[in-house]
Parts: C-alpha cells; sequence; structure tokens
C-alpha cells in the first residue's frame, strides 16, 4: 500500500474507512446514537484494527503528521481504551515511549489517570480515534497537562467537524489534526457512487445543526 502525502491523507483515510464499513452513510435512512441524536453516520473505528494494511496505514500517517508538524515529540499518548492501539502502533513506528490516558483516575492503587511514564516538561502528542464535540480528547489533554507534559496536538482518525468541536479546541489553546474529516468522506462516498449529489445537503445540514435533524 502506497504511503498517501499529508494532503492525500483525508481522502485515503476516508476510502479505507468506506471499504471495511467503519462508517456507513444512510442520509435517507439515519441511526440513532446512544445519546439520542439522529444521525446518517454511523462510526466505529476500533473495526480498522482487524484491518493490517488499514491499521498501518492509519500508524503512518500519524507518523507522517508527527513528523511534519510536531517533530521534536518525546512521547506519544493513547485515549483509553480506542486511542490505545493507535498509540501504541505510532509509537513503535517514531520508536518513542507510550503512555495511555484514563478517562479517570482509578480508584484503588496508585489511583493513576496516566498509565506509563510522561515526564515534566516533555512534549506530548495524544492519539484519539474519533473527535465528536471534543470533550474526552480535550479531558485527556488536559490531564496530561496537569501531569506536566506539554501537550503539541490532539490527533485523531476522524472528525464530524461539529463547530462545537472546534471552538472547544480553540478556548483550551489545543491543537487538533485529524487525519480525515467528515467533508472528506462525504466527497469521497460520492465519488464512489455510495451516496448521491441530492444527498449532500441532507448531509451538511446534519453536520451544521444535528440536533435538528430528522425533526
Amino acid at each position: 500500500m502506497s504511503k498517501p502525502t499529508v494532503e492525500q491523507l483525508p481522502a485515503a483515510i476516508a476510502g479505507h474507512l468506506l471499504e471495511i464499513g467503519a462508517v456507513h452513510l444512510r442520509p435517507n435512512e439515519p441511526f440513532t446514537w446512544t445519546s439520542g441524536i439522529i444521525s446518517p453516520i454511523y462510526c466505529d473505528n476500533r473495526l480498522t484494527m482487524s484491518y493490517p494494511e488499514i491499521r498501518d496505514s492509519i500508524a503512518e500517517g500519524f507518523a507522517t503528521l508527527i513528523r511534519t508538524h510536531y517533530p521534536d515529540t518525546e512521547v506519544i499518548a493513547g485515549t483509553a481504551t480506542a486511542g490505545i492501539p493507535h498509540a501504541a502502533w505510532v509509537a513503535q513506528k517514531l520508536n518513542l515511549p507510550m503512555a495511555y490516558i484514563r478517562d479517570k483516575a482509578k480508584g484503588h492503587g496508585k489511583q493513576n489517570q496516566i498509565e506509563g511514564l510522561i515526564k515534566e516538561g516533555q512534549k506530548v502528542v495524544v492519539i484519539e480515534d474519533l473527535i465528536s464535540t471534543g470533550g474526552s480528547s480535550l479531558k485527556a489533554a488536559l490531564a496530561v497537562i496537569e501531569a506536566g507534559g506539554d501537550v503539541q496536538s490532539v490527533l485523531a482518525i476522524f472528525t464530524y467537524q461539529f463547530a462545537q468541536a472546534e471552538l472547544a479546541f480553540r478556548e483550551e489553546g489545543i491543537e487538533l489534526q485529524t487525519l480525515s474529516n467528515y467533508s472528506a468522506l462525504v466527497e469521497e462516498a460520492l465519488r464512489r457512487g455510495i451516496i448521491t449529489q441530492s444527498d449532500i445537503n441532507l448531509l451538511q445540514s446534519w453536520r451544521d445543526n444535528p440536533q435538528a435533524f430528522g425533526k
């Protein structure tokens, strides 16, 4: 599998996610998320673990972003649980230490929220699988900062591109970069004939106002 450039990553990764069914688009038969949101898209990036070539492409994509934008990175930290395997593969590619971040501190033992070693002042990239509102990813990044780490960026496989998430990251002053995104996915799905041109406005309206979709 050839390595896409940084510019080619959004379309390439979107294609991989569509190929293996990690992402489904159903604008006319929407899904209902656990939160109650009616959505034309369902994303389960955990499926990528079962496809060696695709998970390696994702890890190489992350490594490319880090080499290009954050070459001084000293630690790769994955979010529990979905970010952990991808962080491990990226850390291996870059020959860097790895840690992972729980959603909250353990209630026993040392009561760690971060497992692995992050030293004071070390430059850390946080690896996540999916950005929706951004809340859990920011919580993980802030835990690293509280532990003394210097967060360079949160990197994720995919983002829905909700304005709420982009605003939340800006307000915290934490960078966010993703391998692919909702816009690239919709374009790739259209190119492959998975959706039609008439579906585009509906899909766009969901991204702009997910709470109102289907009402």
